[in-house]
């Protein structure tokens, strides 16, 4: 088995952690998402596909309030998420957004404090910081540095890390490779095969290289010009005709 492939087959019957149903998001006359619906167990990684304009940005955004929603609903543990992005970090889920969005002026440790918002306990927050500094080192090193001038792979570990300070319950991470050089998206997604493995954090990505995002996620839904159109086990997927032909390449015996 691949390392950076973390495959098991999760329980069928169980309430998932994060449910997303039916959810619709417009802007103005243009329908950006129509109908979506997914689940996300706890301990899983799940990973959305498609390519550019499908709506994948769109749907990290509308789980955190950012933009509204036009329709469905979100569920956390079964209980509706709140609608402001504030609340819904407070509530357990984080984003690690495209573009990563540091704050640029501020050192490393400084964004991480901001990160770690929702926690009151000091002690809370100086555990969490050390369980980010033992996944990503170099941030530590670089604690003191601003952020705006760490290099793309440092930026997109800290802004992960900036997600992780707030303890979430699920984890969302929005184009994590973009604009990364090959060997660095290979480091980034074995730390987060080791973020699901050793903290057991659920994870729903979003990811346009869909050959990284199958390797790396259980389970894996197909976004097509905001519409779900397959769905089912990343490996199963891996192996698609048509998912192969659309997103990894074309075929491989050609």
């Amino acid at each position: 088995m691949n390392e950076e492939t973390a495959y098991y087959e999760p329980l069928q019957q169980q309430r998932p952690l994060l449910s997303v149903k039916n959810l619709s998001v417009n802007y103005g006359a243009i329908k950006a998402l129509k109908g979506v619906s997914l689940d996300v167990n706890s301990g899983e990684i799940v990973a959305v596909i498609g390519a550019n304009g499908a709506g994948k940005s769109t749907l990290m955004t509308a789980i955190m309030g950012d933009i509204r929603r036009s329709g469905g609903q979100i569920l956390l543990n079964g209980l509706p998420l709140p609608e402001r992005s504030y609340q819904v970090v407070s509530a357990g889920v984080s984003l690690s957004p495209e573009g990563r969005k540091l704050f640029a002026p501020l050192t490393v440790y400084e964004n991480l404090e901001m990160g770690a918002f929702p926690l009151k306990d000091k002690n809370e927050i100086r555990e969490q910081m050390s369980h980010v500094y033992e996944l990503f080192p170099r941030l530590e090193e670089r604690a003191g540095q601003y952020a705006g001038t760490l290099s793309g792979g440092e930026q997109q570990m800290l802004a992960i890390g900036r997600a992780l300070m707030a303890k979430p319950s699920v984890l969302l991470l929005d184009e994590p490779s973009l604009g990364l050089a090959p060997i660095i998206i290979t480091e980034i997604f074995k730390e987060l095969t080791a973020i699901n493995k050793t903290l057991g954090m659920t994870i729903l990505i979003v990811e346009q290289n869909a050959n990284k995002a199958l390797m790396l996620s259980h389970r894996a839904y197909v976004l097509q010009t905001g519409t779900i159109v397959m769905e089912g086990r990343s490996k199963d997927l891996l192996s698609n005709p048509e998912i192969e032909e659309a997103y990894l390449g074309g075929k491989k015996h050609q």
